[in-house]
């Protein structure tokens, strides 16, 4: 692959306008494409999912990221530290541009012995770290539900910090036709609810089992409705004086320990 020589250096030119333009949805949208942004989100986009870089984009200081773009096969361009700049004030030296992710299929779910189901998350950091989370405990997959952040805000492909691109993640789904796919798939479907009477540590909690875990809303928690879609609620003991733990913290939590039975 023939690669252009010289370094990008107009922070003002059409192509770093359509660059840093993706940070907005409607841009996304429109042309089918994301920002990754950093050092661990582009080098694991490189290595695990090369087929959908369209670009990198490196300063001399993040030059390895070009030898190894390259060395795959892939359009790497060094650009000065202002062009990097105005492409992405979070990139750190290095960026991508990648085609849009394709949304998972429920079909995923089958043979899955631990996923987690997002029906309502709405803060894209949560997001990102949540999808972080589930990719350190071993999930098999992940399931951000319709009215839910978009997975491939900046702000989500940053927190994931390249987990985006290390599981299935399906999208666009109602929460009642995810738990219809786990449940057939043989999952049962845990809900975390401090309110539960059920420690996700006592004799009533079997954790060994295929399980998909629901966390709800970083505000609020469970609905009503999304309670009555679980099979089980389980809340997590608290032993100071915190009123709770945020959905990542209990995420974590309930995943290990899921996991930890698992294995």
């Amino acid at each position: 692959m023939t690669e252009r020589p010289e370094i990008l250096t107009n922070p003002r030119s059409d192509r770093v306008r359509r660059v840093a333009g993706l940070s907005g949805r409607s841009a996304r949208s429109r042309h089918g494409q994301f920002l990754v942004e950093g050092p661990q989100a582009v080098r694991e986009l490189i290595r695990h999912r090369p087929e959908l870089v369209r670009d990198v984009y490196a300063t001399s200081s993040q030059g390895r990221f070009l030898e190894e773009a390259r060395g795959a096969g892939l359009y790497a361009h060094e650009v000065s530290e202002e062009v990097a700049a105005a492409m992405s004030a979070d990139s750190q030296g290095i960026l991508a541009v990648a085609s849009l992710l394709v949304p998972a299929p429920l079909s995923v779910l089958d043979g899955a012995r631990l996923v987690m189901v997002l029906p309502s998350v709405s803060d894209p950091g949560n997001a990102g770290t949540l999808i972080r989370i589930a990719d350190a405990a071993g999930a098999d997959a992940v399931v951000v539900c319709r009215g839910g952040v978009e997975i491939t805000s900046p702000k989500v492909v940053r927190a994931t910090a390249g987990s985006l691109f290390h599981l299935p993640i399906v999208t666009g789904v109602e929460f009642q036709g995810a738990v219809s796919a786990a449940r057939s798939a043989g999952l049962t479907i845990v809900g975390a609810d401090g309110g539960s009477s059920v420690s996700l540590f006592g004799g009533g909690f079997e954790a060994g089992r295929p399980t998909a875990w629901v966390f709800g809303n970083e505000a609020h928690g469970l609905s009503d409705a999304e309670r009555e879609l679980c099979d089980e609620l389980v809340a997590i003991p608290l032993y100071g004086a915190a009123e709770s733990l945020n959905v990542a913290a209990a995420a974590a939590v309930c995943l290990y320990r899921s996991a930890e039975a698992q294995t």
